[in-house]
C-alpha cells in the first residue's frame, strides 16, 4: 500500500504543479491562453484561463490531497486519528470518482464541448480521475482501523 500512496502523491503533485503553473500565467499545453483554456477548461466558448485565484485555490486543495495518502500511511506525523484519515480518503475518492464518471456523461459533453478538451477529457482526464479515485478508495478501505 505504501507504493500506492507514493504513486498517488506523485501524480497529484504533478497535477498540483500544473495548476500553480497556470496560475502564474503558463499556457502549456496550448500556444496561448485561449488555446490552453480550450485544452484544460473546455467550457463552451472559453477564451481565457481561470483567474490566478481560481488556479491557486484548486492547487491548494490538491496539495492536501497530495499529502493525504502519505499521512494515511504514517510517512509523517499528523494530529488526525487513523480512522479520520481513512474516512477522509474515502471522501476524496468519491470526489475523484464522481469527476471521472461525470466526464463520460452527455450532460458534461454539453457543458464542455471545446476541442481538444472533450477528446482529452474522455481519453485522459476522466480515466485519470477514476484511477486516482480508485487508489484513494483502496487506501482508505485498507487502512480503516478494525
Amino acid at each position: 500500500m505504501i507504493v500506492l500512496a507514493f504513486a498517488l502523491s506523485a501524480i497529484l503533485l504533478v497535477i498540483t504543479s500544473l495548476h500553480v503553473y497556470w496560475g502564474i500565467g503558463g499556457i502549456w499545453p496550448g500556444r496561448d491562453a485561449a488555446s490552453c483554456a480550450r485544452a484544460v477548461v473546455g467550457t463552451r466558448g472559453v477564451t481565457e484561463m481561470p483567474s490566478t485565484f481560481a488556479c491557486f485555490a484548486v492547487a491548494a486543495c490538491l496539495v492536501l490531497a497530495t499529502l493525504w495518502p502519505l499521512a494515511l500511511m504514517g510517512v509523517f506525523a499528523t494530529p488526525f486519528p487513523q480512522q479520520g484519515l481513512a474516512a477522509t480518503s474515502v471522501m476524496i475518492a468519491l470526489v475523484f470518482l464522481g469527476r471521472g464518471v461525470l466526464g463520460f456523461t452527455s450532460w458534461w459533453r454539453r457543458q464542455a464541448p471545446e476541442q481538444p478538451f472533450a477528446r482529452l477529457d474522455q481519453s485522459f482526464y476522466s480515466p485519470l480521475c477514476l484511477l486516482i479515485g480508485a487508489g484513494f478508495l483502496l487506501l482508505g478501505i485498507s487502512q480503516f482501523p478494525t
